[in-house]
C-alpha cells in the first residue's frame, strides 16, 4: 500500500466519523459510537476489526497487551472519546501504542463535542512506507 492509499483511508474514515458525528450528535456512549463508526466504515467498503489484541513488546518479548478500539484496514488504529474536551493524557495514550506496536499512525476521534473532533497522530512515520 503506498501513502496515497493511506491518506485516501484516512480521508474515507474521517468522512465516516463526520457522518456518525452530524447523524448521532453528542451524548452516546464512547461504545456506542465505535459501532457505529464500524457500521459506517464497513458499509463504504474498509476493512475493520473493533476491540482488536495488540500485544505490546519489549526487547522482542512480549510484555502486556491491549485492545485497539478500532484497526482499519491492519494499518489505521482509531481511538475513539466521547468527552466534553480531549486532554494532553488521550493523546499521550494513542501515542504509547503507537510505540508499542509496528503501527505509525493513528486517528484520535471524539464524539462528545457538538462537532466532531478529529486529531491525527503520528510516531514515527516515514511517507515512503506503508501506512
Amino acid at each position: 500500500m503506498d501513502t496515497n492509499s493511506t491518506k485516501r483511508i484516512s480521508e474515507r474514515v474521517i468522512g465516516c466519523a463526520y457522518t456518525v458525528g452530524n447523524e448521532l450528535g453528542p451524548g452516546f456512549l464512547e461504545r456506542v459510537y465505535e459501532k457505529a463508526l464500524c457500521v459506517e466504515m464497513i458499509r463504504n467498503g474498509l476493512e475493520v476489526e473493533r476491540q482488536k489484541q495488540l500485544n505490546v513488546t519489549y526487547k522482542g518479548e512480549v510484555v502486556g497487551k491491549y485492545f485497539a478500539d478500532i484497526l482499519v484496514e491492519n494499518c489505521l488504529l482509531l481511538e475513539v472519546k466521547a468527552v466534553a474536551r480531549l486532554s494532553p493524557e488521550h493523546k499521550a495514550q494513542v501515542i504509547n501504542y503507537l510505540k508499542a506496536t509496528d503501527l505509525t499512525v493513528s486517528l484520535l476521534i471524539n464524539f462528545g463535542t457538538p462537532r466532531t473532533e478529529i486529531k491525527r497522530i503520528v510516531w514515527r512515520h516515514d511517507d515512503s512506507k506503508v501506512i
